[in-house]
């Protein structure tokens, strides 16, 4: 394909873009705070266009992935069921413009009878793929709400949700904990990180390691902050513990660099090697996508 690409990341809370050439190199990067929840009714079109207009030809491909594709996005796009890859989500793409701009449709899958789904993380996931040269692959996305994924011959064979960030973000600010905790999270304390994941690891169950926060505190076992960086451990290392034993492992993280410090940390404390992915897997899921369409 010797089209040039302008690609979308149009997530809830930012705006996302770049041009790429032929090759898939970035020519060219912008990013905004107009995320969808930021888009008046009916603005989606008028605040790409003033963002992205410039960069639009005849001859130009716009791809756009994340949340514009959900129902209080621009369009709607139908998730494509798993496993899929690269080549079913380029032809399941919900177009705006036909054969110029289109949206990318999240992934679904059933997990013990309850559907599970994400949109833009499959884009990363292509990006990564494609980057890594790899066909079969043990994908973790941290955030609010983490994502793993098991790939297998280019294709997401299934995947499962933790709302890790969420659940953090509750226990930290909204529960019992946080009058033991300082208001601000300082610097990681690795040490205090470690024994959270470590102790998750061994646990029963999140809600029975989550109330040692506050014993901690009670008997002057450990400063604040080092019970901020223990309460991250916690739930990250609950996360690790749901997915089974991971001892052996190579689990490639996508996420910003804070996180995916962490993460490899967790990870080799369950005895299992956490690879960062760079940057640019956005753009090159997209590029992957744009590649799969027919001539």
């Amino acid at each position: 394909m010797a089209r040039r690409i302008v690609a979308i990341d149009w997530g809830t809370s930012s705006l996302r873009g770049a041009r790429l050439d032929a090759q898939g190199a970035v020519l060219d990067e912008r990013a905004s705070l107009q995320g969808i929840l930021n888009v008046p009714p009916g603005g989606f079109e008028a605040v790409f266009q003033a963002q992205f207009g410039d960069w639009l030809s005849p001859d130009t491909l716009c791809l756009i992935s994340g949340m514009a594709g959900s129902r209080q996005g621009w369009r709607e796009a139908p998730y494509c069921a798993c496993p899929s890859g690269a080549s079913d989500i380029a032809a399941a793409l919900a177009w705006i413009a036909p054969g110029r701009i289109a949206i990318v449709p999240g992934l679904n899958c059933e997990r013990d009878g309850a559907p599970d789904v994400m949109r833009g993380e499959e884009t990363q996931i292509f990006g990564a793929l494609d980057m890594l040269g790899l066909a079969d692959a043990l994908f973790v996305l941290p955030g609010t709400h983490s994502k793993w994924a098991e790939v297998r011959g280019g294709r997401v064979e299934r995947f499962s949700t933790a709302m890790t960030g969420e659940t953090y973000a509750l226990l930290r600010h909204h529960s019992i904990l946080a009058r033991t905790l300082p208001s601000e999270d300082g610097a990681l304390q690795d040490a205090a990180f470690d024994a959270g994941v470590e102790r998750a690891l061994r646990s029963a169950s999140l809600l029975q390691s989550a109330f040692t926060v506050r014993t901690l505190a009670l008997f002057e076992r450990s400063t604040p902050d080092e019970l901020a960086s223990y309460l991250s451990g916690l739930v990250i290392g609950e996360e690790l513990r749901a997915q089974g034993s991971l001892v052996g492992r190579r689990v490639h993280v996508i996420g910003n660099d804070a996180l995916t410090q962490r993460y490899q940390r967790a990870l080799a404390c369950a005895g299992a090697q956490g690879v960062a992915v760079g940057a640019q897997v956005t753009w090159r899921g997209l590029w992957n996508i744009a590649r799969s369409l027919p001539e």
